[in-house]
């Protein structure tokens, strides 16, 4: 059997008898193993806390802790660290302990010579594999957390405080706002600092399907139930068993289908499409929504009970118009991320740049803010980002208040746009984001086809 070898791996060899110790530890370090030698339970978990080990090599009869119980330590100390026991004297109850405490595997003296070396390159190997898979969740934990939501206005900072003391329970959630204020991203660090966060993070807005399209995507079908359903197929709901769902755009949904989203609130049951039996799941609901659910369902468009089930706590997302001092800060970062992303060093933005932005009314918030970067980057071939590379929307305030020819600006921008396509005037249309025939209406006014 070919046994792979792990690099840079530690192994603590806890055992009273000095000279076979000793042993071990030259026939490990001679695989390659760095060793480090304890001969009490005690010293060994002092040096377990002092050094970086993914292996331990234990006997069971020390002089201070038991062998067995002494796994059990170990694991509550450093759950990552594999531990294997040998004994002089085994016994089945003694294995079967040894085993539920978390040992890797438990060795009688004697016959362990052929045992020992794959049985600790196995270990460190399942060691450095689960060290690993800590580290990404770990990466995926913060790139998710709350203090990667950008902002330092009060809005901002009451909203998060709210969303990380509901984030720790399993309490339902309804995230309130305008489109592009940043609800999905809300839910996600909702999820992420939960105690969820290993399991799935499903997201589906309500409104990309239709009312009949919705319910078979949210609770799934089986075979027969419809043409073209050849087989069964699991809905979203559950897709995140034992995770989290995320309901955007929860307002859009038919009465018909809130009666039954209503029943897994309150029951953790649904059915199929096509199908007699319950399905039950053990999921956490987020939802969002730009509208009044309150007003909505006192009008009948929206089920009142559904309302109460969902709005048992809310969280309201501020607009990017209540918080402009976040703008600057929420632009650099996009500048960097998109500079990145094209291989651009652009590092700086005008202070006339950012003056348009703060004028600006944000009907589409952070969303908007976000593209509107998007956009400068690709167009700028400079180091700084300037107001000549806005939308004329944007400029509008700026130059009627710095009493500028409007059309020499537009002419301006127009052909600056034109040539970064290089004469494509499809492109042009979409950068400047007008149709095509107006553009042509333009190319001939300022005389520029």
């Amino acid at each position: 059997m070919e046994i792979k070898k792990i690099p840079s791996s530690t192994v603590l060899v806890i055992d009273d008898e000095q000279k076979l110790a000793s042993l071990i530890g030259r026939i490990l370090e001679l695989e390659g193993f760095r060793v480090i030698i304890a001969h009490t339970g005690k010293e060994g978990l002092k040096k377990l806390m002092l050094e970086d080990i993914q292996v331990v090599v234990s006997d069971v009869k020390l002089p201070d802790i038991n062998g067995v119980d002494l796994v059990k330590m170990i694991k509550d100390k450093k759950p990552f660290v594999e531990v294997i026991n040998m004994t002089a004297y085994g016994t089945i109850s003694d294995a079967v302990r040894a085993v539920k405490n978390g040992s890797f595997d438990y060795l009688t003296k004697g016959d362990d010579n052929d045992k020992i070396i794959p049985l600790v390159y196995k270990a460190a190997e399942k060691a450095h594999f689960h060290i690993r898979i800590f580290n990404l969740e770990a990466r995926i934990t913060g790139k998710y957390s709350f203090e990667h939501i950008l902002g330092r206005s009060k809005a901002i900072h009451e909203a998060i405080g709210l969303a990380k003391k509901v984030a720790v329970t399993d309490t339902t959630v309804l995230l309130l706002g305008e489109t592009g204020t940043g609800k999905e991203v809300f839910a996600e660090s909702i999820h992420y600092e939960s105690n969820r966060r290993l399991q799935p993070f499903v997201a589906v807005n309500c409104s990309s399907f239709p009312a009949s399209l919705l319910e078979s995507e949210l609770f799934g079908y089986k075979a027969g139930a419809f043409t073209g359903a050849n087989k069964d197929k699991k809905g979203l709901f559950e897709e995140a068993d034992n995770g989290t769902i995320f309901l955007d755009e929860v307002g859009e949904m038919s009465m018909e289908l809130q009666s039954k989203l209503l029943r897994v609130l309150e029951s953790r049951t649904f059915i199929k499409v096509g199908d007699t039996q319950t399905t039950k799941v053990n999921v956490r609901i987020l939802a969002a929504t730009n509208r009044d659910l309150k007003k909505e369902a006192e009008d009948g468009h929206f089920r009142l009970d559904l309302y109460y089930r969902l709005s048992v706590f809310n969280i309201n997302l501020p607009s990017l118009n209540e918080r402009k001092g976040d703008i600057g800060l929420i632009a650099k970062h996009y500048l960097k991320e998109f500079s990145d992303k094209v291989n651009k060093r652009i590092d700086t933005i005008s202070d006339e740049f950012l003056q348009v932005l703060q004028q600006h009314e944000w009907r589409g918030n952070v969303r908007e803010l976000k593209n509107i970067i998007e956009r400068v980057v690709i167009l700028t071939d400079k180091n700084t980002i300037d107001v000549d590379l806005l939308p004329l929307e944007f400029r509008t305030v700026y130059f009627e208040t710095s009493a500028l020819d409007m059309e020499s600006v537009e002419r301006q921008h127009i052909t600056k746009v034109l040539n970064h396509a290089r004469g494509n005037k499809t492109e042009t249309a979409r950068l400047l984001n007008i149709g095509l025939t107006t553009l042509y209406r333009k190319l001939d006014q300022y005389k520029l086809s």
